[in-house]
């Protein structure tokens, strides 16, 4: 007896690993409320002192006059940007954030590439020592440079000049830029031994090797080899360093407190000035938000320059 079977129709196989999985953003899930405490103390803390800021640059605020808040609309900023330290603060802040990232970045490249290069009994303990000055407190080092360095008369460069048959110079007196310059550079330049020389151990040696097999020089070889490498270190070192040094205080306030006149005056310590030593808390406050908008427009270009080395791949 033959049986007739009726086929079925098969279902159609599909694969669930080849179809993309399409999830709704959850928006208020259980890590947002976890997160969101974090967040709102993080604005709280950024846009309380932001806003009174924004209030105190557009009243007459001054702490010899406390009775006197009257609304000055945009004349707190007129002031300080018509005052006559502006103008020094802004070139004295231009040249010590050029300068100290010039030094640091040149000499921050040669220290690495020579430590990298050399083979000598205790290589480690001279790293130690290049670093160390980084973890140096700005007033603790700034006091050692003032005293026992730049000091006229009992100074080590004191001695030296008279050692010499010179005459002592006082460099903090003639030369203030100059000598705040070479401080920060020195608290500045261990930090950029530090990343360049920790970015300069991951270059890859074979690379090396077959250049020198090729024939390529020490100086071929820094140049065509180590500084491309070092690339996004250098970025890295600029973008940081800028950030801290567009905000140099300590060192100015120890050694010179902006003189003599505004010759070491940066908009940091003017600020400072007009708040603490001219109660003007309103025109302080606007100098403030002048420099805050200085500093974004630093990191905006900054961003776009070097930016492309954070990304790019080698």
């Amino acid at each position: 007896m033959a049986t007739t079977t009726t086929a079925l129709p098969k279902a159609p196989i599909t694969d669930a690993a080849s179809e993309p999985s399409e999830r709704k953003p959850r928006r208020f899930g259980p890590s947002w409320f976890l997160v969101s405490p974090s967040v709102a103390l993080l604005l709280l803390w950024m846009l309380v002192p932001l806003s009174m800021t924004v209030y105190f640059s557009v009243i007459r605020y001054n702490l010899l006059y406390p009775g006197e808040n009257d609304f000055v609309g945009l004349e707190n900023f007129h002031y300080f940007l018509t005052d006559a330290g502006f103008m020094p603060g802004m070139t004295n802040t231009l040249l010590l954030v050029g300068s100290v990232l010039l030094i640091s970045v040149v000499l921050g490249v040669l220290i690495s590439a020579l430590l990298e290069a050399a083979d000598f009994a205790g290589r480690g303990i001279v790293r130690v020592m290049l670093i160390s000055p980084f973890f140096i407190m700005p007033t603790v080092s700034a006091l050692v440079w003032k005293n026992l360095i730049y000091h006229p008369v009992s100074g080590i460069l004191a001695a030296v000049w008279k050692f010499f048959g010179a005459q002592p110079v006082d460099w903090l007196a003639q030369h203030p830029l100059f000598s705040i310059i070479i401080i920060v550079s020195w608290q500045w330049l261990p930090f950029a031994i530090l990343i360049l020389m920790t970015a300069m151990q991951s270059l890859d040696q074979e690379q090396k090797e077959a250049a020198r097999l090729d024939g390529a020089g020490p100086i071929a070889i820094f140049w065509h080899l180590t500084l491309p490498h070092l690339a996004r270190p250098i970025a890295v070192v600029v973008m940081i360093e800028t950030i801290f040094l567009l905000s140099v205080f300590a060192e100015i306030f120890t050694t010179t407190s902006g003189g003599p006149g505004y010759a070491s005056t940066n908009l940091a310590y003017l600020i400072y000035n007009q708040a603490l030593l001219q109660f003007d808390v309103g025109m302080a406050s606007a100098g403030g938000l002048i420099a805050v908008v200085i500093a974004n427009i630093a990191a905006i270009i900054l961003v776009r320059m070097l930016g492309k080395n954070l990304t790019e791949k080698y």
